[in-house]
């Protein structure tokens, strides 16, 4: 081990440390600091990038053998929304998701079917995308493939060995956690009875396992000795210590490091990361540049179904394209994520969907309503333009402190009932006061992906729009010559088409019904 790995502080981090980052309301230009909770600190810290006006980000993203369940993408929309928030804060940010394309599962699964890794690992790629693409999610800089990184991590472990962490035994490196005391500072386990040069001695101090207990402390795999199944599936690269492939925790050392650097600023993941995977991650990391590796730990709780654990065995891992078979909206699916904190357990169910619909929809005709209020500037003040700076600085406030979601809609909502009675009280308002009311509702809904996601499903077809709109016509007719039968008919035609006519002093409008 190097003088600098032994010695290296776990909070030392590169020098040239810029400011901290503070959000600033547009409105009132009134800042307040951003902080997060640091799984590492236990505590909420104030944020400071490694390089002034950037942000380096590193999340993890799925294993590519079946398509990701809602629970994981409650992970991938907290993390579009830090994205989102940085950006909107005028940060510079480099955000990478790895994708997990060998590991014990992928194999299994092509050994199973008689199939190599990648045909296992493309569809599931795809579906992925796709899903990212429904829920409005903006894709990151770069999606490393840990297939594409073999050189890399033989690199790595290279070092690791170079500077005594690491061993090899019968063709297989092991991570020895005993030539590391900073191990399980994340996690906050104590494993301070393990001896100096324990997984030296034995193969039975070792795991070759991936995934395993927290209490199962023992010297990880950073290299797997290739077995028959890695083989046939395509999963064997040659290396110094003969064929195999790479441990799940090595993987992401490497891409991160390519990507971004030997330290870098935020590493965002799910609770069941913490151990083993993001402890491993340090260790090695650290073990092999004697560097910090990452400033903030962001960890995302899992959520529960209808109140209970998800699992295959009980059938309620749903994944993103049954919900949306069941007739819910993408928007409302990603509504549902945002009313529970990040760090919160959050119970995703068919009513809280049911709501959620009803909430985006309320966006949207707001929206609506905001596009066809009449202005002039001969119009008295009326308000609008401190409605608007008291929500935007809400919002700010709120997701400055942890990325607090539900507070942010907290914000968000009471702004729009304030607005829809301010607008009532008047025939007209001036243009710079529906402005900012415009203004602050984009601004709020860049940050959280309601809106415009939910437009999308509102759109259709040039036909189906020349059809609805002859429809009324009809009805209008109708509704002259005092046949209100015929006019309810029409109505009730274009509600079974999942058309809604509403009647207003301009006349009727109408809409997609509501998911």
């Amino acid at each position: 081990m190097t003088e600098a790995a032994a010695t290296a502080p776990a909070t030392d981090h590169p020098s040239a440390a810029p400011s901290k980052v503070s959000a600033v309301s547009p409105s009132s230009g009134r800042r307040v600091p951003l902080r997060f909770y640091n799984t590492l600190t236990r505590s909420l810290d104030e944020f400071v990038p490694l390089h002034e006006g950037r942000v380096d980000i590193y999340a993890c993203g799925p294993t590519v053998y079946r398509p990701p369940h809602i629970g994981n993408y409650r992970s991938f929309v907290v993390y579009d929304t830090m994205h989102r928030w940085l950006e909107s804060q005028g940060l510079r940010v480099r955000y990478v998701m790895n994708l997990t394309d060998v590991d014990d599962k992928i194999i299994g699964a092509a050994a199973e079917q008689g199939v190599s890794i990648r045909e296992i690992t493309e569809p599931q790629t795809a579906i992925f995308f796709r899903d990212l693409d429904t829920l409005g999610i903006r894709r990151a800089d770069s999606y490393p493939r840990a297939t594409d990184h073999i050189p890399e991590m033989i690199a790595l472990i290279e070092r690791l060995i170079a500077n005594g962490h690491a061993y090899v035994t019968e063709g297989s490196v092991y991570f020895d956690i005993s030539s590391f005391p900073a191990y399980g500072r994340l996690s906050r386990t104590d494993f301070a009875g393990i001896q100096s040069g324990a997984g030296l001695s034995t193969r039975a101090a070792s795991i070759d396992a991936d995934e395993y207990e927290k209490e199962d402390a023992r010297d990880f795999a950073l290299w797997k000795a290739a077995k028959e199944a890695d083989v046939r599936t395509g999963a064997a690269w040659t290396t110094p210590w003969g064929p195999g492939r790479p441990g799940w925790h090595i993987e992401c050392s490497a891409m991160s490091m390519k990507e971004l650097g030997e330290s870098f600023d935020l590493h965002l993941g799910g609770e069941d990361l913490i151990f083993p995977h993001h402890e491993d991650e340090i260790a090695q990391s650290e073990g092999a540049t004697g560097k910090p590796f990452v400033r903030l730990w962001l960890h995302v709780t899992h959520l529960k179904v209808n109140g209970e654990k998800m699992s295959k065995s009980k059938r309620n891992d749903y994944r993103l394209d049954q919900i949306i078979e069941m007739g819910y909206s993408p928007a409302a699916v990603r509504y549902v994520y945002l009313t529970s904190h990040y760090r919160s357990e959050l119970n995703f169910s068919l009513e809280a969907l049911g709501a959620a619909g009803t909430a985006v929809q309320r966006l949207l005709d707001f929206r609506r309503r905001l596009a066809e209020t009449e202005t002039s500037a001969a119009a008295p003040e009326s308000g609008l333009r401190l409605i608007a700076a008291r929500a935007t600085d809400a919002f700010h406030q709120a997701m400055a402190e942890d990325l607090n979601t539900p507070k942010a809609l907290g914000a968000l909502f009471p702004f729009v009932g304030e607005v829809h009675a301010a607008l009532d009280r008047v025939v007209a308002v001036r243009p710079e006061e529906l402005d900012a009311v415009r203004d602050a509702l984009a601004r709020m809904d860049d940050v959280l992906g309601l809106i415009e996601l939910a437009a999308r499903g509102e759109q259709v077809a040039p036909e189906t729009v020349e059809w609805i709109e002859q429809k009324l016509r009809d009805r209008d007719a109708a509704r002259g010559r005092r046949d209100f039968a015929a006019a309810d008919a029409i109505r009730n035609e274009l509600l079974s088409a999942g058309i809604v006519v509403e009647d207003t002093p301009g006349g009727a409008r109408w809409k997609k019904k509501p998911a």
